[in-house]
């Protein structure tokens, strides 16, 4: 088939778009995107309708901020299919194992994005989906993915973070998530203690996928039993984590 310059050009572009929309939680105005990408303000707008028809964008606000879509969300949970694939009965062992929820997800910009997750076995527990975002400073996952970048990496990330204070424990400055990111490095244990919603806690860890991906593992559970099963926790993800390494070296 004869390929279209132009048609080739406009894909191009729309890959521009969505390279410029990764990682702004906030979303951009049309004049915004225009502006970073140096196109006509009524080229960047027909690119974007035909993304938003096809769901890979969407309006952020009722002020018109455009943000990534559902579809590009989708996408990315096929793309990391060995990864769930190989990963899934080990997550289903830690749950039983500990009786509490699990998860699994992948950096994603300035997110971490759930690409599996199993239920835990209690009646009072912490429910998630896959393809629920979490913010990376104040959730386990994501300071467990923040402490597995070298520091070009994570600087170049935190330019697109925005130290949101979910709950009155959110980490709310860079020092103090420095200071963070240090202790995890060390332990290969990051904590969520009702930073990102209260009377949720959680422990995380990081490991890198069949595919080089980044990924974490955390497990939330209702702070009131999480004192008391701390240690426990800690000790059967380490476990999990243990075992996805030597399996994924095999991949």
């Amino acid at each position: 088939m004869a390929k279209s310059p132009l048609g080739v050009r406009v894909i191009a572009r729309a890959a521009e778009v969505l390279r410029a929309l990764e990682g702004c939680e906030q979303g951009l105005s049309l004049g915004q995107l225009a502006g970073q990408l140096g196109l006509p303000r009524s080229t960047v707008q027909r690119i974007v309708a035909a993304l938003d028809r096809e769901k890979f964008v969407i309006a952020a606000s009722p002020q018109a901020g455009i943000r990534l879509g559902p579809a590009l969300v989708r996408i990315a949970h096929s793309a990391r299919f060995g990864l769930v694939q190989v990963a899934h009965p080990y997550l289903e062992q830690l749950a039983q194992r500990t009786g509490e929820t699990v998860d699994i997800a992948v950096l994603t910009g300035a997110k971490a994005v759930f690409v599996d997750h199993i239920e835990g076995n209690q009646r009072l527990r912490a429910v998630s989906a896959i393809g629920i975002s979490f913010p990376l400073h104040c959730s386990a996952n994501g300071k467990a993915l923040l402490a597995a970048l070298d520091d070009d990496a994570l600087n170049q990330l935190k330019k697109t973070i925005q130290l949101k204070k979910f709950t009155p424990h959110s980490i709310g400055s860079w020092e103090e998530l420095a200071l963070e990111i240090s202790k995890v490095r060390e332990t290969n244990i990051a904590y969520d203690i009702d930073e990102h919603t209260l009377g949720i806690s959680a422990v995380g860890t990081s490991l890198t996928g069949p595919e080089g991906e980044l990924a974490a593992i955390s497990i939330p559970t209702p702070s009131v039993r999480f004192a008391d099963k701390q240690q426990e926790l800690e000790a059967a993800l380490q476990d999990c984590r243990r075992e996805l390494i030597e399996k994924f070296g095999n991949v």
